[in-house]
């Protein structure tokens, strides 16, 4: 009875005994009271000091603050353990873990041919030595030009932005002068100048975010966009006037196509007024025609009805007409004869009779 007792004690299912925990307790008074006898009277202040002075670090590197933008990857002892968003959280200190900020929320970029002032980011523009390097390139018709472009990306996903690639960002800065190159020698040299910038920014996105995620870069490309592209310098001023030359060629046609939609159109018009003033004037003239054939025929019919009466109506009518406009008139009787005419004195001072 007393073993199976013992044994339920040593399992954990029965209540400890109240003997031994007090035996407990006993031994470790003890042990305090020997390590106060070891530690001098003068040091005890110092230890409890030395330990928090040591507890201070433990708990500054425990706690850790994740930005807005970012997300932490958490390392313990090298190995991933995890992503944690952003906010205040906790870790193992003393390098136990350590935690890599990875801006997932903002849009970075690369810059080849120059670098923007006051850049933070190291892989943002090109290496001194590198930057005449990446601009030059040859076009598909063995022309020289110097292209400068910038490419807008984002961090998709993290874990493998830190782990699958090493240097993801500088490998995105081979991967794009590679595509770009290849892009650019497929087209002409005014292609790229001028009318094919559209096509090679477009081009060029498609085939850097297909080789990103062939590598597994976690990377997602937003944009690319064409900056300067210029001729090599020795040949730069020539090919300047080239298009100097070329854009006022442009600027003859577009002054003459001006004058072109500004004088046919007016040509156009008046022909058109003419021919309208033409028409007008020959209906006029017809109706008119007709108008003095239907009063004729009227006339006529009238006339072979009455001929005396019609004759004598037509007179007084012809009279009505012709009078108005004589300013001097003479009734004369019949049978008068030998009518002696007098001076005409108004007609010296210019009037009419």
């Amino acid at each position: 009875m007393q073993s199976k007792q013992d044994d339920a004690n040593h399992d954990g299912l029965s209540e400890p005994d109240p003997a031994s925990q007090s035996g407990i307790k006993t031994r470790g008074r003890n042990a305090t009271a020997r390590l106060q006898q070891l530690i001098p009277r003068g040091l005890r202040g110092a230890s409890i000091l030395s330990l928090f002075v040591l507890a201070i670090p433990l708990v500054w590197t425990a706690y850790y603050a994740v930005p807005s933008d970012s997300v932490a990857v958490v390392q313990r002892f090298g190995r991933y353990l995890r992503v944690v968003p952003p906010g205040l959280h906790m870790k193992l200190p003393l390098g136990v873990d350590a935690v890599t900020f990875v801006p997932v929320k903002r849009q970075l970029k690369q810059e080849f041919g120059f670098t923007t002032p006051g850049a933070t980011d190291p892989y943002q523009g090109p290496r001194p030595q590198d930057s005449n390097r990446e601009t030059q390139m040859v076009t598909g018709d063995l022309n020289a030009a110097l292209v400068e472009w910038v490419v807008q990306y984002r961090i998709a996903d993290p874990v493998k932005f830190l782990f699958e690639v090493r240097e993801s960002s500088q490998t995105l800065r081979y991967v794009s002068e590679s595509v770009m190159r290849e892009v650019v020698g497929d087209r002409t040299v005014d292609e790229v100048i001028t009318i094919g910038r559209q096509d090679i920014e477009m081009e060029a996105l498609a085939k850097m975010q297909a080789l990103s995620t062939k590598y597994a870069m976690g990377i997602s490309i937003d944009q690319v966009q064409l900056k300067n592209i210029n001729p090599p310098r020795p040949v730069q001023d020539s090919f300047n006037e080239v298009n100097q030359a070329q854009q006022e060629k442009q600027k003859l046609i577009n002054e003459a196509r001006r004058d072109y939609n500004k004088v046919i159109p007016l040509a156009e018009g008046e022909k058109d007024q003419r021919i309208r003033e033409a028409d007008g004037y020959r209906i006029k003239r017809l109706n008119e025609a007709q108008g003095d054939v239907a009063r004729f025929n009227a006339l006529l019919a009238e006339y072979i009805k009455a001929p005396e009466v019609t004759r004598r109506r037509i007179y007084i009518e012809t009279l009505q007409d012709v009078m108005p406009s004589i300013r001097s008139k003479f009734v004369v009787d019949e049978q008068t004869r030998g009518l002696l005419p007098l001076l005409n004195l108004n007609s010296q001072k210019g009037d009419s009779p």
